[in-house]
């Protein structure tokens, strides 16, 4: 068998995908819709900022300094005053019943201390069964109270360490720069892995497979043809993704757009390889599907999409370093937000590489001893 048979075999059979998928209506809605929403759900929806938080308030001191504390910390917009209240119970009570998240307790002689240069103590409680957004509103208001604090008192004595905190990348620490380029990562894992093994188990469903088997085409040259368009389809959903990131969310890009094509191909790979062993191992589209999501899920919560890797115990910190999606989204980010390069990137880009090719040969095998 020569080269260019072998290349027209496969030609055609990519050919054929590629019509079969653009003429299946559910297909191109997971194609060229789902990315769009699911990349606008986890903009928009997905943010780990508080803003808005319903703040109850006690005014023991009831004057223009203590009125200028409150408006210090409502008028960035973290907080909201929902209550006020001359009685700490009524605090509590808002707290308990889910009326307030933020609770603050302004003692009786706040202007007189700050007038006098002395320390008084404001008290803040905090509904922590969200810890998430009672760590994030516990931090806004104790900066907030910080420096209204040192300016109303008038700039007391220096401090011993004089603390100044930028953050890089990200000024303004909003979750969504930091969420959204890693939806690329999540969409084209989605994407591979649903279109791969549902695509493979529908040709063994209608009995196509067999037809399919019993051609001229060898296993390897099947292969190929059942994955190349999916990998251009994935391709396609990157620069979807990316497109309306930047032109839509604003989301900067300061990295190479090469590298980010390369680093998308070798995350391919793995996305294509288990959506090819989902294949072997399902009979109907309803098991692979189910087998899609087993495998889906375990992979989101150990990226370090959702939750940080370093906050997670030793054990799956470790686990993580197995995962392809992890690798990626830390390509991502840095490719995004610190235009990071290959000499910054190149032990995620080998992992992926491996990875990949490991998944994607193990998967063809058992995919080869199927159809034989």
């Amino acid at each position: 068998m020569s080269f260019g048979a072998s290349y027209e075999r496969v030609r055609e059979m990519v050919r054929k995908e590629f019509i079969q998928i653009l003429r299946d209506a559910r297909l191109r809605r997971i194609v060229f819709i789902a990315p769009i929403l699911q990349l606008i759900v986890f903009g928009y929806a997905v943010s780990t900022d508080v803003r808005d938080t319903k703040l109850f308030v006690v005014d023991h001191d009831r004057s223009s300094v203590s009125r200028e504390l409150i408006d210090a910390l409502t008028q960035p917009g973290y907080f909201r005053v929902v209550g006020r209240s001359d009685r700490p119970v009524d605090l509590v009570q808002a707290l308990e019943r889910g009326k307030a998240v933020v609770g603050i307790e302004i003692p009786p002689n706040l202007s007189e201390a700050l007038g006098d240069r002395e320390s008084v103590e404001v008290q803040v409680l905090v509904d922590g069964t969200n810890s998430n957004t009672a760590i994030v509103a516990k931090g806004y208001a104790e900066r907030i109270i910080m420096d209204f604090g040192r300016r109303a008192a008038g700039s007391p004595a220096a401090p011993r360490i004089d603390l100044r905190v930028r953050a890089w990348y990200n000024p303004g620490l909003v979750s969504r720069i930091y969420n959204v380029p890693a939806v690329a990562g999540v969409i084209i894992m989605l994407v591979c892995l649903l279109l791969t093994s549902l695509a493979v188990v529908r040709e063994r469903e209608i009995g196509t497979l067999e037809q399919l088997m019993v051609s001229p085409l060898r296993p390897l040259e099947l292969i190929a043809g059942k994955t190349i368009p999916f990998a251009v389809f994935g391709l396609i959903d990157l620069a979807i993704v990316t497109s309306v990131a930047v032109l839509w969310f604003r989301i900067p890009f300061e990295g190479n757009l090469a590298l980010l094509l390369l680093a998308s191909g070798l995350f391919l790979l793995s996305g294509l390889g288990v959506g090819l062993f989902v294949s072997t191992i399902s009979r109907t589209q309803q098991e692979a599907f189910m087998a899609s999501f087993l495998f889906f899920m375990p992979t989101i919560l150990l990226s370090g999409f959702m939750f940080p890797v370093s906050s997670m115990p030793k054990l799956f910190q470790w686990l993580t370093l197995l995962n392809p999606m992890r690798q990626y989204l830390e390509i991502v980010r840095a490719i995004f937000l610190k235009g990071a390069g290959l000499t910054v990137l190149w032990r995620q880009h080998l992992a992926l590489l491996v990875m990949g090719v490991g998944i994607l040969v193990f998967a063809a095998s058992r995919f080869r001893k199927t159809i034989e």
